[in-house]
């Protein structure tokens, strides 16, 4: 008999993964350029030279042993010392590589770090809005996730319904910011209140909390502004990251999980990583791909275009009438929807070739997301659209 729990799963598609598929289909029927896509968070930057120059040097004249080969199942030690060694430089941390677990994507990081320090039945708390995907990766690791409903005058975090709800049970709090989908950047001020409360709760329930920060956003952000550290303010965090929007290299699947050298176990987190692999198949990314984000640690891909994307977008929307808090980073803009069902919304806006992704499955009623990660132009010619659909339908 096949597995019931895995057939059920099929009825969640992602909603976001529906909307992409009926973009491309309908760009089949009318010319994609002339459908806005706004709904999946795929880089539109090229990765960098640097990137593509240091890949094709290691398969013209690396080891093809150490290229081909497997990676040891704690990853490869040159590429942890690198990211030790960069994560130490940019932000004041004590890493070495033995506090480093290479993975598949931040969705593998995010998955260990679960698995490392929780049991079944254990609660995870995190915050609307937030990535629909947590959901089946808090599941698989056979915890409970709990959401605390969103602060939307700023998309920081609601500090008095967060304290309502942690309790004995909570083993971890789960954080993203960069934030998907809001872009709102937490601030140091923020994570500082967190991490005093964290404090607290640890010493009243007597038993670590662990912070997961998910970070696949850190790079970019706006206004000449740096995402504060998480990892910084707070001993017992697990920093999950990935190059796929920084190098733009979604496709190539590489991340890691770091763990803060002062935390509880900080010796054991990353053997036991490599013992969930053994039991999950992860086995560690591509050898290729390690030694190759490992040449270029310090770069990224040119960012710019979104920051331009953004205010484009932020300027327009908040001159038709629309309800937006300005994202600080990210790639996604998360207006107020026009009218309180944001679903029935995001289809009336498909009748437009607007393809919008609405808010419910990130847990917050009313609004939508657009990923802005698409060319500069066809922002610049969907904004007329936009002054289009509200005008014709919500009468701005």
């Amino acid at each position: 008999m096949i597995n019931e729990e895995y057939k059920a799963m099929l009825g969640g598609k992602s909603v976001i993964r529906g909307l992409s598929e009926y973009a491309t289909s309908r760009g089949a029927e009318i010319g994609y350029q002339n459908v806005f896509d706004y709904s999946l968070g795929n880089p539109s930057v090229p990765a960098p030279k640097s990137f593509t120059d240091a890949m094709v040097d290691l398969y013209e004249n690396g080891d093809p042993a150490a290229i081909h080969g497997y990676s040891p199942s704690l990853g490869i030690p040159s590429v942890k010392d690198a990211i030790a060694e960069n994560l130490n430089e940019r932000f004041g941390m004590a890493y070495t590589g033995n506090h480093i677990f290479p993975t598949t994507g931040a969705a593998g990081a995010l998955s260990h770090a679960m698995r490392a320090v929780t049991k079944p039945g254990d609660e995870i708390i995190t915050f609307a809005p937030y990535f629909p995907e947590y959901q089946p990766y808090v599941k698989g690791a056979g915890a409970k996730l709990t959401i605390v409903p969103a602060d939307t005058e700023n998309f920081q975090i609601n500090f008095d319904a967060f304290e309502a709800a942690l309790n004995p049970n909570v083993q971890v709090v789960l954080i993203n910011t960069p934030n998907n989908p809001s872009g709102a950047v937490y601030s140091a001020d923020t994570l500082k209140r967190l991490a005093a409360i964290l404090t607290a709760k640890q010493v009243e329930y007597g038993h670590d909390i662990f912070l997961i920060s998910d970070e696949p956003y850190r790079e970019i952000v706006f206004d000449g502004a740096t995402q504060p550290y998480p990892a910084s303010f707070y001993a017992n965090s697990l920093t999950c990251y990935s190059w796929s929007k920084s190098l733009s290299l979604p496709g190539e699947r590489i991340g890691y999980v770091a763990v803060n050298p002062t935390a509880t176990d900080a010796d054991l987190l990353v053997p036991m990583m490599g013992q969930i692999s053994r039991g999950t198949g992860h086995n560690c990314p591509p050898s290729s791909i390690q030694l190759g984000v490992a040449k270029v640690i310090d770069q990224t891909a040119d960012l710019n275009v979104y920051e331009t994307n953004m205010n484009l977008l932020y300027d327009a929307l908040t001159g038709i009438g629309f309800d937006v808090v300005r994202p600080g980073g990210t790639f996604y803009i998360f207006p107020k929807a026009l009218e309180d069902d944001a679903v029935a919304f995001c289809m009336k806006a498909k009748e437009y070739d607007l393809i919008l992704v609405p808010s419910d499955s990130f847990g917050v009623p009313g609004y939508f997301r657009m990923a802005y990660c698409i060319d500069t132009e066809k922002v610049k010619r969907s904004i007329p659209v936009f002054e289009k659909f509200a005008h014709e339908v919500y009468g701005l």
